[in-house]
């Protein structure tokens, strides 16, 4: 869902593209142009390994999907005792995914699908908190064989375990020296779809995803000089998770030329309780700050002829936190707006190309903690801009 998938706002973004909070719901798929709407429905492509293994069971024999994406933004921190900010802390980030079903029987399909689900690079530069966190990147990448049951004509089901390696690398300045670390983590999570025909011209796709917890072995703890006996830390601890989530979607085909569809989704942030920064080895609340998300979209798709299919979507993701006004340096992430479109297009009769573009509208935050760097987070935005590619045999 939101904070979907790569999954960080901060020091990892893991948004299957399914993005509130660490989710991303972008993948170099055909979903980015539809900002993900009916994702869990649609099954046009191989990559709905990714979104619901079930609708594998709608593609041709053989299909082969790809793609390539670009993210990049503005997400800007200022300091409120005007110290050296850090200004704009995103950095461009590449991702790529690649898919592969086939069907086995007439009932029994299966499929591989390898994407980047999360990642995310910052720099903070030379700054005021610079012995906290210099630079960092998050890097995921999920392995996902995946299993589709035709139970009837209408109903199918699907299954599908992710194999999940994550990179985590932190850099910071401690006393004038270029600190440097970085571990990497295996991590399993599970997938579950059901996808129905309501009627011949409306479907409906549920899919319900695991956790995904990475353990990464990084020592965050720090001291200013101006605070020697206060240690501070950043939340690691709270950002390599994944929470558990639900997506409900519909698509509607109006006639042979347009298409509806939209989604409805939650994630279980509650669980993970509050990413919060520590100081003189005590948390400095003992609140949970998190709370579930949820994520609601609408998209439409258009044919004007055999050969083109246009997208577009918008989608919202609510807030993570119980208030904008306290949230985490690692963590900045609010209400978020999704605005999509984009376009395929029919090369020939066994192979398409596609691009697609977003604007992501994330919603202010305030960072409270630790005192000498407070600041906020400013109207932050990111967009997408992604090519994928389909051939059948």
């Amino acid at each position: 869902m939101k904070k979907l998938a790569i999954c960080c706002y901060g020091l990892l973004f893991s948004g299957m593209s399914q993005a509130s909070a660490l989710y991303f719901y972008e993948i170099g798929t055909e979903d980015t142009a539809l900002a993900g709407a009916g994702q869990a429905a649609r099954a046009q492509d191989a990559s709905t390994i990714a979104t619901n293994p079930a609708g594998m069971t709608r593609l041709p024999d053989h299909m082969l999907t790809t793609g390539v994406q670009v993210m990049n933004g503005d997400v800007s921190y200022d300091m409120e005792n005007n110290g050296r900010d850090p200004g704009d802390v995103m950095r461009p980030f590449p991702n790529a995914s690649l898919f592969y079903s086939q069907r086995l029987s007439d009932n029994l399909y299966a499929g591989i699908g390898m994407y980047g689900n999360f990642g995310l690079g910052l720099d903070f530069g030379n700054w005021a908190g610079e012995r906290l966190i210099n630079k960092a990147t998050m890097v995921g990448v999920t392995l996902s064989p995946s299993i589709a049951w035709k139970l009837s004509d209408k109903v199918s089901v699907g299954f599908g375990p992710g194999i999940n390696y994550g990179y985590l690398s932190l850099r910071r300045d401690l006393n004038g020296s270029d600190e440097r670390q970085h571990d990497s983590d295996w991590a399993m999570n599970y997938k579950l779809g059901l996808l129905m025909d309501l009627t011949d011209q409306t479907r409906m796709g549920i899919t319900w995803t695991s956790k995904t917890d990475y353990d990464f072995d990084i020592d965050s703890t720090a001291r200013f000089p101006n605070l020697p006996n206060r240690e501070n830390s950043l939340p690691l601890s709270a950002q390599v998770r994944a929470p558990q989530q639900i997506m409900v979607s519909l698509v509607h085909d109006i006639n042979r030329q347009w298409s509806v569809m939209g989604d409805l989704g939650w994630q279980d942030w509650s669980q993970f309780g509050s990413p919060e920064i520590s100081a003189g080895n005590r948390d400095l609340t003992h609140s949970n700050r998190l709370k579930d998300s949820w994520h609601t979209s609408l998209g439409v798709q258009y044919r004007p002829n055999e050969k083109w299919r246009i997208n577009g979507g918008i989608a919202f993701d609510s807030t993570i936190y119980d208030s904008q006004s306290d949230v985490s340096l690692s963590l900045p992430t609010g209400d978020e707006w999704r605005f999509a479109t984009g376009a395929q297009y029919q090369i020939t009769p066994s192979s398409n190309i596609g691009f697609a573009v977003e604007y992501l509208h994330m919603q202010s935050s305030k960072v409270q903690s630790p005192q000498m760097i407070k600041g906020e987070y400013s109207h932050p935005y990111f967009w997408f801009a992604s090519v994928n590619y389909s051939y059948q045999f």
